[in-house]
């Protein structure tokens, strides 16, 4: 498997040429820190986890070559878009609820707050103890357990001081409060950025968790670390069957990721924030290899090629969602949402972006219960690093109807 990787790897350069994407425009590039490891990031702009190197030619997005034949599919389309919530400071995860309302947290204040499913005011509930907001860092990712009409539990993904963790929380039957519950996983490596912290439960129950490289990015390949991976474990922090090694340890040679979505077939997606030349997404297999840092997109000669690289200036991915079969991504400093056609496993078209520059930076995508998309804005968040300056009413939940 893993010479078949390479050898896809040496040959995507040459279809970058010959696969581009269609509706693609130049986005609001920014800069990084450097690469993991390296000393404090310096004063200058961000573009959250990205950057444009000093000379930036606009490179298309490009799609890995399939490992098989490819049935086209039908995919939906964006339809009328409608705000359902206005006002948020910093948000970063949502998860829907039973009766498709959702929550939302906020990242610098550790807050999470109530949404109606048909829109308006939101409530808040409460705030997650322990919480260290740092340049990336803070309340991140929630997700509500499936069994959440009995149980009442919430899974929040913390940045925290000495170690980055997993916890659960009570919500109160009023949806309008909550109450701190157990530590679910505890260790993961923190830093001032690259925290992952995309939270997600798979159909079978089991808890999926998106960490970063805590920007030492020796730690991604390193199976003893809880860093630069892709973690399952079971809703008590227990280890489910079919996990490689007996760890949490799912997926290794991750950068940041920071999306996890699941197929109808049970395919399981990543975005991958990357360095500076390509961001990803990626199938994720288990105790496979995805590269990082001796690959990045489709750079590199170590591990998994991504199903889809995306040049950071049109990227910067965060959430992710399937519907329709499409994959639809979240793009900060991009500023769009892409719509990524999927069958089985693979690209079944090529990338197209919608929304382009029109709402700012879009953090969470999520698919609600209805079939409609809700998306979430980031641009009270990006304009502390020099990003797009808040629309008045920003940050904002907005429901995307789909068609087809």
């Amino acid at each position: 498997m893993r010479g078949i990787a390479r050898g896809l790897r040496t040959a995507l350069p040459a279809l970058a040429v010959l696969t581009l994407a269609a509706g693609c425009a130049a986005g609001g590039g920014g800069s990084d820190s450097g690469r993991p490891g390296s000393a404090a990031p310096p004063a200058r702009n961000y573009a959250d986890d990205n950057s444009a190197p000093a000379v930036s030619p606009v490179v298309p997005p490009v799609t890995a070559a399939p490992r098989g034949p490819v049935a086209p599919v039908d995919t939906s389309t964006p339809g009328r878009v409608t705000e359902i919530a206005s006002g948020l400071r910093m948000p970063w995860g949502l998860t829907f609820l039973p009766d498709g309302s959702a929550l939302v947290s906020s990242r610098d204040s550790g807050e999470i707050s109530h949404v109606p499913a048909e829109g308006g005011p939101v409530t808040r509930l409460g705030t997650v103890p322990g919480v260290t907001e740092s340049a990336e860092g803070g309340l991140l990712g929630i997700a509500a357990s499936p069994g959440f009409a009995v149980d009442r539990t919430v899974y929040a993904y913390v940045s925290a001081t000495p170690a980055n963790r997993v916890v659960a929380v009570h919500v109160g039957a009023d949806l309008r409060s909550m109450t701190p519950g157990r530590t679910v996983l505890d260790g993961i490596g923190t830093a001032d950025r690259h925290h992952g912290g995309k939270l997600a439960v798979d159909p079978d129950g089991n808890l999926w968790i998106g960490t970063g490289d805590a920007f030492e990015e020796n730690r991604s390949p390193d199976p003893g670390s809880l860093n630069g991976k892709v973690l399952r474990i079971r809703p008590d922090g227990s280890v489910p069957p079919g996990n490689p090694d007996g760890t949490a340890v799912y997926s290794l040679g991750h950068r940041n990721v920071q999306g996890i979505a699941f197929g109808p077939d049970g395919t399981v997606y990543a975005s991958e924030l990357g360095h500076r030349t390509w961001d990803e997404v990626n199938v994720l297999r288990p105790g496979l290899d995805y590269g990082w840092p001796g690959a990045e997109g489709v750079d590199g000669s170590t591990g998994e090629p991504p199903i889809f690289a995306l040049h950071p200036d049109e990227a910067s991915p965060s959430g992710i969602a399937f519907a329709g079969n499409s994959l639809w991504m979240g793009a900060l400093s991009g500023q769009r949402l892409w719509q990524l056609p999927v069958s089985a496993g693979q690209a079944a078209g090529p990338p197209v972006s919608h929304f382009v520059g029109e709402h700012g930076r879009i953090r969470a995508v999520e698919a609600a219960p209805d079939g409609a998309l809700w998306i979430v804005t980031s641009n009270t968040d990006e304009a502390t690093w020099g990003g797009t300056d808040p629309r008045p009413g920003d940050d904002r939940i907005l429901r995307v109807e789909l068609a087809g």
